[in-house]
């Protein structure tokens, strides 16, 4: 099973390499994990994503509410959480290619965020099903390089989350 956690945490140096120390002493690996300034810039927000079982889910909320650094941990459920995923993917458009993922780019509501001669940056923002198969269409044109930030996640309506 796969779990999603938002985690409030504050923000200071150390805090990501302690969570993160977390993981790793326990034998939990990371599937993703994104970070940012809240908008109180004495708090970061996590979104972690973790494989498991409950067992596990449990336990790693347990072991993270005992870290001094963290303020509170949500476990997103899907029906009650905006998640997203953000992608930059290089394209090949030299020629003819270049209509066609201008195209394709449309259609995902894709935006093209850098032109080259022979190539384009396109920055796709929604779900991991929408980005890869945004990134399953462009194969064929060639892609260069991709980037892709891991997921991000926020509860839905005015609820906050807490330890």
């Amino acid at each position: 099973m796969r779990y999603v956690l938002s985690v409030l945490v504050e923000n200071h140096a150390g805090v990501l390499s302690r969570v993160s120390g977390l993981f790793s002493r326990r034998g939990y690996n990371i599937d993703s994990l994104t970070v940012g300034e809240t908008y109180n810039p004495n708090q970061s927000r996590m979104t972690i994503v973790v494989q498991g079982d409950e067992y596990i889910l449990e336990q790693i909320e347990k072991q993270l509410s005992k870290l001094v650094e963290v303020l509170s941990i949500e476990h997103c459920a899907a029906s009650e959480t905006v998640v997203r995923d953000m992608a930059l993917i290089k394209v090949n458009a030299a020629g003819a290619n270049r209509v066609g993922v201008i195209e394709t780019a449309n259609i995902f509501r894709a935006h093209i965020v850098d032109v080259g001669i022979d190539s384009l940056i396109i920055e796709a923002t929604g779900s991991e099903e929408k980005i890869a198969s945004l990134i399953r269409l462009l194969e064929p044109f060639g892609i260069i390089e991709l980037v892709r930030t891991g997921l991000t996640a926020m509860s839905r309506g005015t609820r906050t989350i807490s330890v």
